[in-house]
């Protein structure tokens, strides 16, 4: 059933998903939100899945879909999505996404930027990379989403402590604590935001 009053996310995922299940789990029955649809440019991503579980239309999308024609972008259109979450997302987003969706596109990045960004730094290597320079914290930060990996203007960080003992993948599960809890937060936030502009 169509619910035209609600606002509309729409999901990109590359990976597992862990972070558009929590998007999904969130706003299944929100009063004024929905997740209208994830698109995915991996064939074997969980993300996929997870959006099914929850009958919301998962749609996977090639490279030359994506750069070299307006395919996906007159798809994500139809969605008419109040805001664009990247979760987990590896693909520098076109110059005609940010000029159509001026200041809606948000990504959550595993670390403090502006430390731990860029091409490459995602999931494991990020991890990896905090505990090897031996810094005493780590955690999230979202941001808007510019012509630029993880350059865009902050929204909100997150810390949680690196111990001394910590290998990657402990620091990733502590982080990945702080993702689930501020990523809805911050999406509804935004969204009731709008409506007061």
């Amino acid at each position: 059933m169509e619910q035209p009053d609600k606002k509309n996310i729409v999901i990109f995922a590359s990976g597992s998903g862990s972070n558009a299940q929590r998007l999904l789990e969130h706003f299944e029955h929100h009063p004024e939100i929905r997740v209208a649809a994830l698109f995915s440019n991996n064939p074997k991503a969980y993300a996929l899945k997870r959006a099914e579980t929850y009958h919301v239309p998962a749609l996977l999308f090639s490279r030359d879909e994506f750069y070299g024609t307006d395919k996906v972008l007159e798809k994500v259109k139809s969605f008419n999505p109040d805001l664009i979450v990247l979760a987990g997302f590896l693909w520098l987003v076109p110059q005609k996404f940010l000029q159509t969706f001026p200041d809606s596109i948000i990504n959550i990045h595993p670390a403090l930027l502006p430390k731990y960004g860029g091409k490459g730094m995602h999931g494991i290597h990020v991890h990896t990379a905090v505990v090897q320079a031996g810094d005493e914290q780590s955690g999230i930060t979202i941001h808007r989403v510019n012509e630029e990996y993880d350059k865009g203007e902050f929204i909100l960080q997150e810390y949680c402590p690196v111990h001394l003992d910590d290998t990657p993948e402990e620091l990733a599960a502590r982080v990945l604590q702080l993702e689930h809890k501020y990523l809805p937060e911050v999406v509804e936030k935004l969204l009731q935001k709008k409506d007061e502009l």
